[in-house]
This record gives C-alpha cells, structure tokens and sequence, in this order.
C-alpha cells in the first residue's frame, strides 16, 4: 500500500510539474515563432546610412522597429533575441535617427534579454493632426528649395531656413524641444531639435545626413549633424549657426572638417562610427576667401575686404598661433589703422574699431564705423 501511495503522489507531482512548466514555457514566449525577418527597402535605406552600418541581423531589428512605430503599435515581435545592451543600443540608433517619430516618449524599456519590444509613446490627444501638420510644415520647406540643382546649394538653404524658422530653447522648456516637430511645426526646439530637423529636410532633398550627439567643450551635452555633398561628408551645427537675432547668423559651424570641428564638438561613438570629414573646401570662410594660414594671408584678406569698402570683416585663422600673431601686431600694436590708410579706405573725421572674438573657434570680427 506504502508503494502504491509513493508511486500515485509522485505521479500527481510530475503532472503539476508538467502543467506548471508548460504555463511558464507559454508565457515566457520560449517556443513562439519568431516573425520573418525583413529589411528596409532599397529607396529607405539610400539615405539612411547609419542603417546601412548595421549588420544583417541588427538591419532585421531596426526593420522591425521601425515598421511596428511607424504604425504605432506598443508591442513590436522582434526577429530575434537580443540582450540588453544590444536592443538599447538599436533602438537609441532608431530615437535619434527617425525624425518623423516625434510621438516617441524620452524613455523606452528594456531587459537581459529582449524577444519583444515594449515602445513608450507620448501621450497625444490627436497624433494624426500632428503627423500632418509635420508633413505639412516639411513641404512648405520642401518647396522652398525648388530649382536648388547643387548639395551644397541645397545644405545652405536647409541651414538658412532653420536658423530663420526655429527659435532656440532649452530641453524642457517646450514639450517637443527635443524633436523636429518642435523646430518645423512651433519653431522652438533644443540642439536635438535643430539637428533632426535637418536631417529630415536633408533626406526629403535627397541628401544623406546623420544626427550626432555628444558633449561640446564645456561638457555639456549637444546635437548636431554630418551631411553628404557631392562624394564628401562634412560637419554642420545649425544651433550653434542660430544667434536668435533677426539677420545674423554664425557661420563658423557651417561644413567642416573634423580638424576644426573636434575642438569643440566631441561625438558620441558608442552607437555608431561617424563618418570622417577630411576637407574644408566648402566651410564658408574658405570658399569666401576669409581663411586665414599665416600673418600675410590675414593681411592680405583685411586689405582686400577695406578695398571693397566692406566695413565688417570676419576671419578664421589655422592655427592659434596665426591668431595670437595678428592679434598683437594689428589690434594691440594698433597696426590695423595704418593698413586703413595704406588702403585708402574712406572715413570721415576719426574712425572707430570694434572686435568681437571667438577664440576656441579661432574667428575674429572687425567692425569699423
């Protein structure tokens, strides 16, 4: 009887165990099919190039991601399993590169392993007004650039349009700050704001750019872009371009080479490798003739400008030594206005010098009135 007892309690035991087990295997989802795995078509990856840096299986996820969001939907079946560190880092790639998600909240979960993704959204009262309203904005923009046939002459008005069109803020001033929504639509946006934005306008004119973020040379986080002209990538910082006074605007930040960009911009690399910017030919103050390699060609560049009867003159200087240099012969040493008078440059009565300097970014404005 004592056997028979034994062997009915462990049978009982093993069926428990078995129902019990089967629920966990069900509900963890361990023996569900994973979804087919797709790609981005050919037409969305052209000017998506931090997709195009994925591998094949990441590729599959963004895909995913970026289907299930578009549709806005709050569980998304991945093509795989990821861990933790892998689905952060895909999804953040997705967050800051996708700029017509603006209806992403700032926070998203994660877990050790990730089957499904659970997306966060912000909580809007009528997302199809909104979505519209962003298309809207993008083709009055849009249409703006038609008959624009260069890169560079298509950067240059995405540039000028946004310092025109968005005011700056800080992040948690505006609700949408943080998103092209914030820039385009209420023209109030932060660092992110600007340079999704520009991302967007860029790949509605059919040109590659990136959104990078890192830190500047204060430590203080910041947004910006890279953007493809011609065969060449470049640095551009459209906030740091926006001085929110009607009619000015910074230009020391339009398309650079990582030599000068990186003294006071410091990308973030953990996301992605940024493309490398090697040439400087289409920085504004090289293709207008205001860079300055040594102490004659700064002169050179003075006498031309008070030739022309220009009485602003703004120069950037390669090295820092170069600028010390014709800081101390041409403003302390007062030098400047004896090149006044060699040029005939035309006053009346005295005449008055105004510097404005910008040091870390080695530019100089004279203002003579």
């Amino acid at each position: 009887m004592g056997k028979k007892t034994t062997a009915l309690f462990l049978l009982v035991l093993c069926t428990a165990c078995l129902i019990i087990g089967g629920r966990y295997i069900k509900g963890s989802g361990i023996l569900k099919k994973y979804p087919d795995k797709s790609y981005l078509s050919t037409v969305e990856a052209e000017y998506r190039p931090v997709y195009r840096q994925l591998t094949d299986r990441e590729k599959t996820v963004y895909a995913a991601l970026y289907r299930g969001i578009a549709d806005h939907k709050e569980k998304i079946p991945l093509p795989c399993e990821l861990n933790g560190d892998e689905y952060s880092r895909i999804y953040c790639i997705l967050e800051k590169q996708e700029s017509r998600f603006f209806y992403l909240d700032s926070v998203y979960y994660t877990a050790d392993k990730v089957r499904d993704a659970k997306v966060v959204y912000r909580k809007i009262y009528d997302l199809d007004r909104m979505k519209k309203e962003l298309d809207d904005a993008v083709d009055e923009a849009v249409r703006g650039a038609a008959g624009l046939a260069g890169d560079e002459y298509k950067v240059r008005y995405i540039n000028d349009y946004i310092v025109k069109k968005c005011s700056y803020v800080t992040g948690g001033d505006e609700t949408f700050a943080s998103n092209a929504y914030g820039c385009l639509v209420e023209g109030k946006a932060n660092c992110e704001g600007y340079a999704k934005a520009f991302s967007l306008l860029a790949n509605e004119l059919e040109l590659e750019s990136v959104v990078i973020t890192g830190t500047t040379d204060e430590g203080e986080n910041h947004a910006w872009n890279q953007v493809k002209v011609a065969a060449d990538w470049y640095n551009i910082d459209v906030t740091w371009a926006d001085t929110d006074v009607s009619g000015e605007m910074r230009q020391m930040y339009y398309l650079c080479s990582d030599s000068g960009f990186m003294r006071t911009h410091f990308a973030d690399t953990s996301l992605f490798t940024p493309y490398e910017c090697k040439k400087d030919d289409r920085n504004y103050y090289v293709s207008s003739g205001l860079y300055a390699r040594t102490i004659d060609e700064a002169e050179d560049i003075v006498r031309r400008e008070l030739k022309n009867g220009n009485d602003t003159i703004e120069i950037r200087f390669a090295t820092p030594s170069v600028y010390e240099e014709f800081r101390n012969d041409f403003i302390d040493e007062e030098n400047i206005f004896t090149l006044i008078n060699e040029t005939g440059y035309e006053y009346e009565g005295e005449i008055t010098l105004s510097l404005k300097e910008n040091r870390p970014e080695l530019c100089m404005t004279l203002a003579f009135s």
